[in-house]
């Protein structure tokens, strides 16, 4: 019901504003109150299907707007039907036993019309690859990983994350002496993007438990970065709910760190973030040029931080300046480091086509922003990002204050959609 809302909504608000016609001249037109019509072009109430039908007609849309209600209801029928309407849940030990329970959708999980199937892994050396050529094929799944989670949705990786770093954590177990820390790193590795993945879908708590997993397996592997990084990936976390003093003082601790010039870089470039939130100019610059100079000698780390963007310091000061209330600088820098961010990079050109569109949008320049949101609006369903949400709908509020620009008005609407159908995970 909810999406039939907003997708009629949306349909309903462009097709009433192409014909020139007000919300009050629509309302009296098909005999329904201006409030009543408000509410359902703001997905607050579903249409029935005597308002689609009248509004269909008043509008001329041939049936489109009608139409809308029954492919919706349609697609919700498939939903329910897809892959025979079967419920798959897996579990997995640390000893090697595993289980695949398959309920059909219209059953419960106690009747009798379950398949359940069941395998183990003996805890033997022999039944895995040795550990050069484990490490060195799961090592290339991870970074394959990575580049197809900049294009696709978390929720579609995620299952795949669990597995592998739960195998890796199984193959460590049975490993000899020497082969056992790589084996654990890379399996940190898995899990400190599963982290990342988890936030990505909405799901914090997941995503700290996935991060302090990851450093235990790191400093179990006697791996000297990745556990510092785990306070910078916890930093980012508290970034996005808004909790600067968590955010500085994690980012702190990871640069007191016995680790890399790389951790300790992105650790001062995510202080930065944290000091801007809470609106210290100074500190937040000074920690900018020291994330500089560390990482500017450090080289490419594909296995830790962002590898998708040139200038990482750059799109920081630009992010930083925003927050610190000077969305016209922001914007000139933003804009200039958008142009080197890949068209494959999906996920990173939504997140900072969002934080450029935001920055023009706080700066008046409404048909810069317009024009940058364009491209969020259209990449955002695909990797269905809860921290990139966040970043519309901030920009969302702000445009809502400038309804009078049409670009606006009509990218308000498109926002809303978006933001509407998104589906953020939850722990239980």
């Amino acid at each position: 019901m909810a999406e039939r809302a907003v997708l009629f909504g949306h349909q309903l608000r462009q097709r009433r504003e192409a014909a020139g016609l007000s919300l009050s001249a629509l309302a009296r037109r098909v005999h329904y109150s201006k409030s009543h019509l408000s509410k359902v072009e703001t997905s607050v109430k579903a249409p029935s299907l005597q308002l689609a039908r009248r509004c269909d007609a008043e509008l001329e849309a041939g049936g489109a707007l009608v139409a809308l209600l029954d492919r919706v209801s349609v697609a919700a029928t498939a939903d329910e039907t897809a892959g025979g309407g079967e419920y798959w849940r897996m579990s997995m030990a640390p000893d090697g036993h595993g289980e695949l329970v398959v309920v059909p959708a219209r059953e419960s999980w106690a009747s009798g019309s379950t398949l359940t199937t069941a395998w183990s892994v003996p805890p033997r050396t022999d039944q895995f690859p040795h550990g050069e050529d484990l490490v060195s094929a799961f090592g290339a799944m991870f970074r394959a990983f990575r580049v197809l989670g900049q294009n696709v949705a978390p929720g579609a990786l995620l299952p795949s994350l669990i597995a592998q770093a739960h195998t890796l954590r199984m193959a460590a177990s049975v490993a000899s002496t020497t082969e056992r820390p790589p084996i654990l790193l890379l399996a940190a590795r898995f899990a400190e993007y599963t982290g990342w993945m988890s936030q990505e879908s909405g799901d914090g708590r997941a995503a700290g438990w996935w991060t302090d997993r990851a450093a235990d397996l790191a400093h179990e592997a006697g791996d000297r970065d990745l556990g510092p990084y785990a306070l910078v990936r916890h930093a980012l976390i508290a970034l996005y709910r808004g909790d600067s003093i968590t955010t500085v003082t994690a980012a702190q601790r990871a640069q007191r760190a016995d680790c890399s010039a790389r951790v300790r870089g992105l650790a001062a470039q995510r202080e930065a973030q944290g000091r801007a939130l809470g609106g210290d100019h100074a500190g937040a610059m000074r920690c900018l040029d020291r994330a500089a100079d560390l990482l500017g000698d450090t080289g490419a780390n594909e296995m830790i931080g962002s590898w998708t963007v040139r200038d990482p310091i750059a799109l920081a000061r630009g992010w930083c300046l925003n927050d610190l209330g000077r969305p016209a600088e922001a914007a000139e820098i933003l804009h200039h480091e958008m142009t080197s961010i890949p068209r494959s990079a999906v996920r990173a050109r939504a997140r900072y086509g969002a934080r450029l569109a935001l920055a023009h949008a706080e700066a008046g320049q409404l048909d810069q922003a317009c024009e940058a949101a364009g491209e969020v609006v259209r990449l955002l369903p695909t990797v269905d990002s809860a921290t990139i949400r966040s970043d519309v709908l901030d920009l969302r509020r702000v445009l809502s204050r400038r309804q009078r620009h049409p670009a606006s008005r009509k990218l308000i609407a498109e926002l809303a959609l978006v933001l509407a159908l998104a589906r953020p995970a939850g722990t239980r």
